[in-house]
């Protein structure tokens, strides 16, 4: 092949040399340099490395042994150790000093605070960064949106016995509290649904049942504190380990949704109870008004007195100047004192729901654009980075100005402005005896092993997420030291009355995401390469602050809209999925097979195996989504263990080397990057030389590397140059720059 080239090499130029001679005008020698390149392989200058393409096996593994490894049939290989990945790929996470079972009594917990005690004060110092003070606002934006809502909710479920107030002061003590002492200080507590779910059905249990609903919800989270101490002290924790990317992706995912289908399902009875006139018509603009009018079914003089006790009218419907009275009253004093509304236009504001949605997408698209403008080509480096920081700052402060200017009455952000409890009937110590019978305290230690799945499910799941290898963190992980802290304020919440907080998945994520650190300078067209994770506790211990806070900022925070809030929550949810495999692995349903990127799953395994392994999953999900909203939901906790039984089965649909591909928390690029490091190694070392006795059909080759210097053109002789020695031949070109 190299003589052919060569020949094929020294024609052309003997051709173009004619071409050159011959040629009368400056059009003869560009047809010439066209017809030439035309027909030559060219290649640039520079060194070509034989090892960027795939190379053909030198030895190709024995039928026997090639059965042996699609089949599984290596029976002493544990679930996710497979030699590829050095016995820690697979399903399951590496077990280090962090889940190690010691044996001992709380050493765990021991070797956590022996962990993470070095880097205490560095936590600090190491937060001293203008992109902490993007993470604190945005996070802070998060926190308040997300307190808000469940506090409503939660106020909603039990009658106002817990209410926003009860979820700002909770969220504020309980989130300060873990930030300065927990293991992992980039985890964020928060109000979850699975959590309200439980209290809504504990709620109308006791309402049902005369029990004393604050006094039993007391016993309940003493005995799952209990319960979760003795999880810490026993090392439970190692049972981490088990939790595989089938089932951290299945619960990131549902929380993920459930963001989503929030903040949808918010705009949406938005725009049911401010609704849209589609039957407008500008024509008959004279015909939309609405009035306030007195009852018609009444004739007699009657007294309304205001709820507030400040003001009593004495209305005689017969008397026309009081009649004029109605017509003045707003829409809410009209229904409160009896009135009717009259009038085409009393139904409709279309202004505000469609401004609504105006505000709910444009803050979602613009934190994805501003969140994005990292890589693009506009303004210097420094810029660029501090717009990406502040992304969802400025997108929030984008639209509050919309809202401004345009001036429509939107819904905006509604803070207690007082500090006292939501309820009259209730303070801010529960006492733990006297509203219920003696049996009821023991009895709530049933409902209270729900609880303790449910928390620790929770809890360690979201950590492992936090803790994933492909975020580089540096300090290490505290699973037993964080759910001690857990049980220690689930036991203070109890007793105050507050709401039950744990690690929130979809907020903790988007802490890291907004501490991501990244090469500041590279060349251009570079992407820029993850350094990792900015390991500090000052970002959530002020955004708890600010939390607390809150309450003497309502004058502030009254001027953001609630759409605004509403779309980061959908920048929250989205955010999250990003990078999440099973998100991949659902988009290559859709994607014809020369369309696919190159994943290593896909290197491995076959696609239909992959749609078994994907639509597996995502029935999972639909499972889990169905049983929470239905009455059965007493009974999610379990379900989310089931997770981790239905992996396990999986064993016994697909082969061990399917499942060390499909089911690996090694980041995917750089299990990719690691195979590609292995092939390359194994071709210099001669590694695989061991194979070739047992080889089917042994390969060997001997690639020869090419280079070809920059001062090609002046040391090869074109257009009539004559070589130095006559007599002597000039070698060929692959002859002089090939190298074997």
């Amino acid at each position: 092949m190299r003589r052919e080239l060569a020949s094929n090499y020294r024609y052309l130029v003997k051709v173009f040399h004619e071409i050159a001679y011959k040629a009368k005008d400056r059009q003869d020698l560009l047809a010439g340099i066209d017809e030439f390149l035309d027909e030559v392989i060219v290649l640039p200058p520079g060194e070509w490395d034989p090892a960027i393409r795939i190379e053909p096996p030198k030895s190709l593994p024995s039928s026997d042994k090639r059965k042996n490894m699609y089949a599984g049939g290596d029976s002493t290989q544990m679930n996710g150790d497979t030699p590829h990945s050095g016995g820690q790929g697979g399903g399951g996470h590496a077990v280090g000093d962090e889940l190690k079972r010691t044996g001992k009594f709380c050493g765990g917990l021991i070797l956590d605070v022996k962990r993470k005690a070095p880097f205490f004060f560095s936590d600090f110092y190491d937060g001293l960064h203008i992109q902490s003070l993007s993470a604190i606002l945005f996070i802070y934006l998060g926190t308040v949106t997300n307190a808000i809502t469940f506090g409503g909710l939660l106020g909603d479920a039990t009658e106002n016995m817990q209410g926003v107030l009860e979820s700002f002061l909770g969220t504020a003590v309980t989130g300060g509290l873990f930030c300065l002492l927990a293991g992992q200080p980039l985890t964020i507590l928060s109000s979850t649904g699975p959590v309200l779910v439980f209290e809504r059905l504990l709620f109308n249990f006791s309402r049902d049942n005369g029990f004393d609903y604050l006094e039993f919800r007391l016993w309940i989270g003493l005995w799952s504190a209990f319960f979760c101490l003795v999880l810490v002290v026993t090392d439970a924790s190692f049972l981490v380990q088990y939790f595989t990317r089938f089932t951290e992706e299945g619960f990131s995912s549902l929380i993920s949704f459930i963001f989503i289908y929030d903040a949808l399902k918010k705009m949406l009875k938005l725009a049911h109870y401010y609704p849209i006139n589609s039957d407008y018509k500008i024509n008959y603009v004279t015909q939309y008004d609405c009035m306030c009018v007195a009852p018609t079914d009444v004739n007699s003089s009657d007294v309304y007195t205001d709820p507030l006790g400040s003001l009593i009218w004495t209305v005689n419907y017969s008397d026309t100047p009081l009649n004029a009275t109605w017509s003045s009253l707003s829409k809410k004093e009209c229904l409160k004192y009896g009135g009717e509304l009259v009038g085409k236009a009393c139904d409709f504001v279309p202004d505000i729901t469609l401004m609504s949605f105006i505000l709910f997408f444009g803050t979602y698209t613009c934190s994805m654009c501003l969140k994005k403008f990292k890589t693009s080509p506009f303004f210097p480096t420094t810029v660029r980075k501090l717009i990406s920081d502040f992304a969802i700052v400025l997108a929030i402060l984008i639209f509050c100005c919309v809202d401004a200017l345009v001036g429509v009455d939107t819904p905006k952000l509604i803070v207690p402005s007082e500090f006292k409890p939501t309820s009259p009937n209730r303070g801010w110590f529960v006492p733990p005896f006297g509203g219920n019978p003696w049996w009821v305290y023991l009895a709530a230690a049933l409902p209270a092993l729900l609880v303790t799945i449910l928390l620790f499910m929770d809890q360690q799941i979201t950590a492992v997420i936090v803790n994933r290898k492909e975020h580089k963190l540096k300090k290490g992980a505290g699973y037993h030291l964080d759910l001690f802290w857990v049980a220690v304020l689930l036991a203070v919440c109890s007793f105050m009355g507050l709401p039950w907080y744990v690690a929130a998945t979809v907020i903790s994520i988007a802490h890291i995401d907004s501490l991501k650190m990244e090469t500041e300078t590279s060349a251009p067209g570079e992407q820029p390469k993850f350094l990792g994770v900015r390991e500090q506790r000052v970002t959530g211990i002020f955004v708890f602050i600010l939390t607390g806070l809150s309450v003497f900022m309502a004058p502030i925070l009254k001027f953001i809209p609630m759409p605004v809030l509403y779309g980061v929550f959908l920048y929250m949810g989205v955010a999250s999925l990003n990078g999440v495999q099973f998100m991949d692995r659902l988009k290559l349903l859709l994607m014809p097979a020369k369309h696919q990127p190159d994943l290593i799953y896909l290197r491995h395994v076959p696609l239909r195996k992959v749609h078994l392994f994907t639509f597996i999953q995502l029935l999972c999900l639909a499972l889990l989504w169905v049983l929470k909203s239905t009455v059965a939901a007493i009974v999610f906790p379990v379900m989310i263990l089931a997770l981790v039984a239905v992996r396990k089965a999986l064993d016994l649909i697909f082969s061990q080397h399917d499942l060390s591909f499909l089911d690996d928390v090694i980041p995917e690029k750089d299990k990719k990057k690691k195979e590609d490091e292995k092939k390359k190694k194994k071709k210099k070392q001669g590694s695989i030389d061991s194979d070739m006795e047992d080889s089917d059909c042994p390969y060997i080759e001997n690639v020869p590397s090419i280079k070809i210097p920059m001062d090609i053109m002046e040391q090869e002789p074109f257009l009539g140059d004559k070589a130095s020695d006559p007599g002597e031949k000039s070698p060929s070109f692959l002859d002089r720059y090939t190298s074997s």
